[in-house]
């Protein structure tokens, strides 16, 4: 596990490092999306990775770590929509953000934690093409809920379901990372 926790904190601190330069470059104009277009934006990602995988060719010079990355960032914006509520105009600077991101991320690391001992890191033995089936299949449970107004008679909540697909984009990470080795 603490190889695992030391895997997880590097990755996490690349995604961070990113949305913060891209919170310098645009500022928060993600604020100003709707939660479903946020799960659509990480839907465009999750499939974009599966058609990766599944296709020979590839026409975009970004791999699925770039998405994956991308997915992780869509994922924390969509946990501060859900606290923060929409806006009209962007209401939040860097520093703001940052401490919102990291909130969000202390609480999807203590979760793994909790998860990765129970489990016994069973994800160390999934495929990175399983992680993108995953995170899609949280996508369309996700678009349901936001189908059902955001209720749920028995299922854990939006909020669960972007944890997840955090994390199992995270794994991936991992995964791509150390088949590089």
């Amino acid at each position: 596990m603490e190889l695992t926790k030391k895997q997880y904190l590097a990755i996490t601190s690349q995604c961070r490092s990113l949305f913060e330069n891209k919170m310098a470059d645009y500022g928060a104009a993600w604020s100003i999306l709707r939660l479903s277009s946020l799960t659509d934006q990480i839907f465009i990602k999750a499939q974009r990775i599966r058609s990766l995988q599944i296709n020979n060719k590839q026409m975009i010079a970004e791999g699925q770590e770039s998405e994956f990355i991308g997915i992780v960032n869509y994922s924390i914006m969509a946990l501060i929509q859900i606290e923060k509520g929409i806006v009209e105009q962007p209401d939040l600077n860097v520093d703001e953000a940052l401490i919102l991101y990291d909130e969000h991320l202390q609480i999807i690391f203590d979760l793994m934690m909790r998860k990765n001992h129970d489990y016994g890191e069973a994800w160390r033995d999934m495929r990175v093409s399983s992680l993108t089936d995953l995170i899609l299949q949280k996508l369309l449970r996700i678009k349901q809920i936001e189908e059902n107004s955001g209720k749920t008679l028995v299922s854990e909540g939006i909020d669960a379901n972007y944890h997840d697909m955090f994390n199992y984009a995270v794994f991936a990470l991992i995964h791509l990372e150390e088949s590089k080795k």
